[in-house]
């Protein structure tokens, strides 16, 4: 059985970046095409979920959190996920729709940040999108008090069967409090890996309109 790491271990973990770079030229008209192509990648390289993102908020109290959530949509508009609206990170985008985006893909040594405004997308949306997912997420998006404290996984387990037996094997209409938040973005940032850590950093910022692209120091 392995032991957790020590400090001084943890300290000399690193590996070598610059299987590829990332120039000026290389860079599409706009961010999102631009991560049409990068998603393509992960997607042709077989890596697990790719379309997993960190997500995150800032509380009233200027506290930031973060969590893993899957992105489920992305256009001209923004980036889409969906959510349960009384969740923590619901309640604060309510409040500060102000939210960061992370992609980290680590086996192609490279990582998209983007830095935007959320807002709740159309109700027909949402419900298209939920009447897609698998039943059982569906009376779990029911079941499931998304960031309150319960007192015990049986409470789960039985607000899961409460739902089963409301629904029976009738569609599951989408929950009055659940649904997609699009991003978006206003900062979009594409990171290269590259050797002695002198990484490509080339950043895509909203101007009106339009976007213009800088280079960052790594």
């Amino acid at each position: 059985m392995s032991s957790t790491p020590d400090p001084d271990a943890l300290a000399a973990l690193r590996r070598e970046y610059g299987d590829a770079g990332l120039d000026d030229p290389d860079l599409s008209a706009d961010p999102v095409a631009m991560f049409r192509r990068w998603m393509h990648d992960t997607v042709v390289a077989g890596l697990h979920e790719p379309n997993a993102m960190v997500v995150s908020t800032v509380s009233a109290q200027g506290r930031p959190s973060s969590r893993m959530v899957l992105l489920k949509g992305i256009d001209e508009r923004g980036f889409v996920f969906y959510s349960n609206y009384d969740s923590r990170k619901g309640q604060e985008l309510a409040g500060n729709p102000h939210v960061a985006l992370l992609f980290p893909w680590h086996d192609l040594q490279r990582q998209v940040r983007v830095e935007g405004r959320a807002e709740q997308v159309r109700e027909e949306e949402s419900a298209a999108y939920f009447g897609t997912r698998p039943r059982a997420s569906q009376l779990g998006a029911w079941a499931s008090p998304q960031s309150n404290e319960v007192p015990t996984r049986d409470e789960l387990e039985e607000r899961y069967a409460e739902m089963e037996a409301r629904f029976g094997s009738g569609d599951v209409p989408l929950p009055p409090n659940w649904g997609g938040y699009r991003v978006h973005p206003e900062v979009v940032e594409f990171w290269q890996g590259r050797r002695g850590r002198m990484h490509d950093r080339l950043v895509y910022r909203r101007t009106g309109e339009g976007w213009e692209t800088v280079r960052l120091a790594p």
